[in-house]
């Protein structure tokens, strides 16, 4: 019975992503014991199921790899294209929803007749990933309803770019305005579509945080510590945090001093306040953060390492998996996990910041190694000196696939009073709050 059945099941199981498959398995088996048409039974499973989730989503909630997701959603901007699909041409849409939470694409593989404009209902869902962001995936088992009278903003008031601080943009803004600092700035020569271009990047700030920026096109009378203003410029994701993207059609302006600002600009330069690590953790990226804590271990690839001269890779006996033999340079890093108590975190280190917080400089290390010339020597100086010692970091975290990871830009010992952390760690190892 079940090899019989098991291409409806799989069907189901498919179209209700966010089932478990054994109650589809169940649910089926019943209604055919009871005689119930194959498709009948198929048609009830569904409304059965679809209905017991009317949770909606707010598209700022949305994560990548979510399945089974309802939204009521605004569209603003919809079209058909033709694409290739297992070398059949297929007609998909494609296009931009929102709601009061914030924008997001998605991809219609089932045939739409909606307009920019239209309020929907949208039933399982899945979220695909798309330029590391969000993207609304609906299949042939999802289900869009047009709503009649809907409780959503108007289009004309979800389609006007958001004045943002720069802690408050995520993945949900494709298009954000505000002011900000200057505090950091370069140039560099990109190839696009085979033309040379000269691009600038940097950093901006508020009294609320920082992002990268890209500018495609000059910023003329602009330098590092200008003030600026800019509207509906573009917001792109990379590694979970997000970066401001001005072009030729983004206005920017400068601020005069004069100017009555919402803000302190002298704010722009304070270090960012350290968070617990737990706030990392939760989050997908985050860009200039600072945490404090615990050594609570060194580990394996920390020590003396060689690096390839042209892509910089670490190489074991002078080999590069992509340049093959080359003469490999020597450098120093560290691998720790720091831990405060309300997490904890894996921490890069240069080696820069690696002989400053070990004590040692790359050459020095050198007097460590003996006669045997064993590199784990000063792997196991490492984790004697550097154990149990408390930490700051400042740097850029981005979750990769076996977690989070935090790449140093500085480092320091804090001022915190020992006697205070002590009891409550005494008091967190005894399982007291």
């Amino acid at each position: 019975m079940d090899e019989k059945y098991a291409p409806h099941i799989e069907e189901l199981t498919k179209a209700l992503a966010n089932v478990d498959r054994s109650k589809v398995e169940d649910e089926f088996h019943l209604l055919i014991k009871y005689r119930v048409p194959i498709s009948e039974a198929k048609r009830t499973i569904l409304r059965k199921f679809r209905s017991s989730d009317s949770a909606m989503s707010n598209i700022k909630d949305l994560s990548i790899g979510d399945k089974g997701v309802s939204l009521e959603v605004r569209i603003l901007e919809i079209g058909e294209k033709t694409v290739d699909l297992k070398g059949e041409r297929t007609n998909i849409f494609s296009g931009v929803l929102a709601d009061g939470s914030g924008l997001c694409p998605f991809t219609s593989w089932k045939q739409l007749a909606l307009n920019a404009g239209d309020a929907v209902r949208i039933s399982n869902a899945s979220v695909k990933n798309w330029h590391n962001r969000a993207e609304v995936s609906i299949s042939a088992y999802s289900e869009v309803i047009l709503l009649d009278d809907s409780s959503l903003p108007d289009i004309s008031e979800l389609s006007v770019t958001p004045v943002k601080k720069l802690i408050d943009v995520g993945p949900s803004d494709l298009f954000i305005s505000s002011v900000a600092a200057i505090i950091d700035l370069y140039h560099r020569n990109v190839e696009v579509k085979g033309e040379d271009l000269t691009i600038i990047e940097g950093v901006l700030a508020d009294e609320t945080g920082r992002l990268p920026f890209v500018s495609w096109s000059p910023l003329d009378g602009m330098d590092i510590g200008s003030m600026i203003r800019f509207k509906d410029a573009s917001v792109r994701m990379y590694r979970g945090v997000p970066s401001i993207h001005l072009d030729s059609s983004t206005p920017v302006e400068s601020v005069g001093a004069d100017e009555d600002l919402s803000f302190d600009p002298l704010a722009v330069n304070k270090p960012p306040e350290p968070v617990p690590i737990s706030n990392v953790l939760q989050a997908e990226g985050m860009f200039d953060v600072a945490v404090e804590g615990n050594i609570v271990s060194v580990r394996p690839g920390s020590g003396l390492i060689t690096r390839c001269p042209v892509c910089n890779r670490v190489i074991i006996k002078n080999v590069c998996r992509s340049h093959g033999a080359v003469d490999g340079l020597q450098d120093m890093r560290v691998k720790l996990i720091l831990d405060d108590g309300t997490g904890s975190v894996l921490v890069m280190l240069n080696r820069e910041l690696s002989e400053i917080v070990y004590g040692k400089s790359l050459h020095e290390s050198f007097s460590l190694l003996g006669k045997t010339m064993s590199m784990n020597a000063i792997f196991e100086d490492m984790k004697r000196v550097l154990t149990g010692r408390y930490l700051g970091v400042r740097g850029n975290t981005s979750r990769i696939e076996f977690g989070v990871t935090f790449v140093t830009k500085a480092v320091w010992v804090p001022e915190s009073d020992i006697e205070e952390r002590v009891p409550l760690l005494l008091k967190r190892l005894d399982g007291v709050e």
